[in-house]
This record gives structure tokens, C-alpha cells and sequence, in this order.
């Protein structure tokens, strides 16, 4: 049960951060909750034919092949931070949240959701509410826009504040896929990683999507090339010198193009033996960087006679990342007015004198 509203309670400005999500643990069991999750939410999805169709093709089929190895894929990378971290996505998001807090003031509150799995978001509302927030921020960690991710938790929030009497100020951060210092820290992480590994060919691989959803009008496509044009040229990179690439494919339909297994099975054939890759598009690290990036995808390039492979973290909770979110924040909290107004200081007052709201 929510709280009830308080006249004149202090407010303060609450920051909900939403990442995907992940299964409660690397088991057939888990994958097939956390997938059917989902894969089920039309967002993600968008069937061609009925919906109905889809729901029975996704419930006797997909989850009945796909959560095994789904779960192989997780246990490889499971507690791969360190002893009992569990889910790579999940701890990093925590330690995310933890910095962000620590670098807002006291007029900040920050919780953290997944869109699918827990904490949900329905639960990191509510926990914002019982903390004050009288205006909510919503940030949604996907740089770039699309509407199989941020639209689909722009639907989630929207669902659970349907079911509430009292709604704060709300703000939704769609995207930030060219902000200045979002491409600074991306360079920075590549830079430093250069230092170690010396310069090589960059694949900067994003997370795919069907290109029926870019030619229905989707920005994901564009915002990911611009985001890939931006960190080149603070690279100082030629065009031979990188290349932007899509991973993650997922059924029969052509997605977006070039994809990157492919194209990494092409450098060394094209003289290219030496290659990094970095993901923009994941806020954190997670089975499509750890695994299907790290280990798949470099398995593809070396045995195409590639000699040297890398991966470049994701940003993760990098100062520079959490400097970047914060500022998002602020950006998107002005005019949010978080003190007690004398409207609503009177209003208090007289909330409290009626003879209802007297204590007996």
C-alpha cells in the first residue's frame, strides 16, 4: 500500500535508473521466467501476424529450447566480478546507483530498477515515494533511443502510475547518445585500454534491432552512427581506422546491418588481424558483452585468422560515466522545485486546522 500524501511534507527530487534485466540466477527455471518476461512485452517483439500467435509460438516453442542454453551462456559469466557478485548486469547497476547517490546532494534520492526481473519498477517507485520524492527522473540507461528499450520502460512506469492517486513531476530522459560527455568517457575508456594494448582496428558494436522497426520509424540506427561518428572523430580516427557494427540477432527477419560476427569473420581475409571492440550502447556489462562478445565473437575472429582480440569495458561505474549521469540529472531536474512553497506552507496550515484533520 502507497503512502498517503502529506501536505507540506518536504520534498525532494527522486532519480529512478532502469536498466534491462536479469535472471535471479544461471538455471533453466530462471531463464524461462526472465525470458518469457521478455520476450512477451510487444515492444520488443512486434509480431507481424496476431498477438495470440505470437504468445503460443514464444510458450510451446522458444521457451522450451531457448532458456537451456540461455542459462549455459549465464553461468559462464556468473560471478565473474568476484566471489558471489552474481549477475554481472545486476552488481554493476548496484554499484552504479551507490556512486550516483554519492555524488548527488541530499535533494537527490536514487533508486534502481530492471525493466524485466527485479528490483522492479513498480517497487523503486514506490520506494522514491516513501523517501519524499515529490518529482521523479526518470533514466532510462540506454544511450541511445529505441523503442523496444526506453519506450517499453516509458510504458512500464506509465502502468504503474495508472494504478496511483497521486502522481509527481514527472521527467523521462529518452536518450543521450550524443552528449558531449557521454563521447568524452567513452573516449577516455578507449584511450586507456590503448595505453595497455597499443592501437588497433575499433569495431564499435551495438545491440541490433529488426530494420522493420527503423524503416516504422525507429532512431536507434541513426542515433547509434552518430554516436559511432562522434567517438571516432574525438579519436581523431580515420574512416579505415573503425567500423560500427550490430550484435544480439535474434530470429529470421533481416535486423540491422553489418552485423558484427560477420564482419569479424571478414577483418582478416581484408588484412585486419588486430581488432578492439567496444559496445556503447550497454551501460553496464552484461552476457552480450562478457559472453557473446568476449568469448563468442572473438572465438569467430581468431579462427578466421585474426591474431590479436580485445574487448573494451563498458563504462560501467567509471567516474567519468557517473559524472555524465549526474549531470543528465541535473540538467533534467531543473525548474523541479524541491522546497515547500508559501502556497503550500498555507496549505499545510489549513490542511492541519480542519476540523477532520484535527487529532482527537
Amino acid at each position: 500500500m502507497n503512502p498517503r500524501y502529506e501536505h507540506g511534507a518536504p520534498g525532494k527530487t527522486g532519480v529512478l535508473l532502469v536498466n534491462l534485466g536479469t535472471p535471479e540466477a544461471p538455471t533453466k527455471t530462471a531463464l524461462k521466467s526472465y525470458l518469457r518476461s521478455f520476450l512477451s512485452d510487444p515492444r520488443v517483439v512486434e509480431f507481424k501476424g496476431p498477438r495470440w500467435l505470437w504468445l503460443l509460438i514464444l510458450n510451446a516453442v522458444i521457451l522450451n529450447i531457448r532458456p537451456k542454453k540461455s542459462a549455459e551462456a549465464y553461468a559462464g559469466i556468473w560471478d565473474e566480478l568476484g566471489e558471489n557478485t552474481g549477475s554481472p548486469l545486476l552488481h554493476i547497476s548496484q554499484l552504479q546507483h551507490q556512486a550516483l547517490q554519492h555524488v548527488l546532494d541530499d535533494g537527490y534520492v536514487v533508486e534502481l530498477a530492471m525493466r524485466y526481473g527485479e528490483p522492479s519498477i513498480d517497487t523503486g517507485l514506490d520506494r522514491l515515494q516513501q523517501q519524499g520524492a515529490r518529482s521523479v527522473i526518470i533514466l532510462p540507461l540506454y544511450p541511445q533511443y529505441s523503442a523496444t528499450t526506453s519506450a517499453s520502460i516509458f510504458d512500464a512506469v506509465s502502468k504503474v502510475y495508472q494504478q496511483r492517486r497521486w502522481l509527481p513531476d514527472i521527467r523521462f530522459i529518452s536518450h543521450y547518445h550524443d552528449h558531449d560527455l557521454y563521447i568524452v568517457a567513452l573516449a577516455k575508456s578507449v584511450v586507456e585500454h590503448q595505453q595497455h594494448h597499443g592501437k588497433q582496428f575499433l569495431l564499435m558494436s551495438f545491440h541490433g534491432i529488426p530494420q522493420r522497426y527503423l524503416h516504422n520509424g525507429d532512431p536507434y540506427h541513426c542515433e547509434c552512427h552518430k554516436t559511432g561518428r562522434l567517438l571516432a572523430e574525438r579519436l581523431g580516427l580515420r574512416d579505415d581506422e573503425y567500423r560500427v557494427s550490430f550484435q544480439s540477432i535474434f530470429g529470421r527477419e533481416p535486423w540491422l546491418q553489418p552485423y558484427t560476427d560477420a564482419t569479424l569473420k571478414s577483418l582478416p581475409e581484408k588484412g585486419i588481424k588486430a581488432v578492439q571492440v567496444i559496445c556503447p550502447g550497454f551501460a553496464a556489462d552484461c552476457l552480450e558483452t562478457l559472453e557473446e562478445i568476449a568469448v563468442e565473437n572473438r572465438d569467430y575472429f581468431m579462427a578466421a585468422g585474426g591474431e590479436s582480440f580485445s574487448y573494451i569495458p563498458a563504462l560501467n561505474d567509471r567516474k567519468e560515466h557517473i559524472h555524465l549521469l549526474s549531470e543528465l540529472i541535473k540538467q533534467h531536474s531543473r525548474g523541479l522545485d524541491k522546497t515547500e512553497t508559501g502556497f503550500q506552507k498555507d496549505t499545510a496550515k489549513r490542511h492541519k486546522q480542519h476540523p477532520f484533520n484535527r487529532d482527537n
